[in-house]
């Protein structure tokens, strides 16, 4: 059975974009949010410090918070 998760596009305070999308499992919509943050690094935002796609599962929790840039560790 498939559940619906949101995304949410911030950018610091600001929502960028919101959308929902229906997945088998949390894994599976965490991996949606990592494949549009390296799409969004590809293609629209160059160097965004405080990008992020919220993951929220169908009761509006926050199941995963994925930075688009994230802070290089090294």
């Amino acid at each position: 059975m498939l559940k619906t998760f949101y995304f949410d596009v911030k950018w610091d305070a600001s929502d960028l974009a919101q959308f929902k999308e229906r997945f088998a499992s949390d894994d599976e919509a965490i991996q949606h949010s990592r494949d549009l943050a390296a799409r969004l690094r590809q293609r629209h935002f160059n160097n965004q410090p405080g990008l992020v796609i919220s993951v929220l599962d169908q009761s509006g929790l926050e199941i995963h918070r994925e930075d688009v840039y994230p802070e290089d560790k090294h």
